[in-house]
């Protein structure tokens, strides 16, 4: 079993540094134990884009706040009975926001 552990900014700049003084990709995983394709991908995002920070926050914009998914959730729990349709048509009543009717997959 693999785990996986980013690289930090700061580690990231120097593998970045090491290439740009002139020393090769395989030496440079040899210095810092890290694989040639996470190097090779990094220098190679580095030249397209001249960062080499990690882009966060990225994925799906949240339609919802913390807020109003205990309100959901409240409102789904007063009475079972009601199916995921009328939820959703009742919240739409009350915040005018529009949600999905689908339930979110088990991780």
């Amino acid at each position: 079993m693999s785990s996986r552990h980013h690289i930090d900014d700061f580690m990231r700049g120097r593998i970045i540094g090491k290439i740009e003084e002139g020393k090769k990709i395989t030496d440079v995983t040899r210095e810092f134990d890290i694989t040639h394709s996470v190097v090779s991908r990094l220098w190679k995002s580095f030249k397209s884009t001249g960062m080499c920070s990690r882009r966060h926050g990225e994925g799906r914009v949240r339609s919802t706040t913390p807020a109003e998914d205990r309100y959901i959730i409240i409102s789904a729990k007063r009475n079972r009975r009601t199916t995921a349709q009328q939820v959703a048509n009742q919240f739409l009543a009350a915040s005018g926001k529009q949600i999905s009717r689908k339930p979110l997959p088990d991780v």
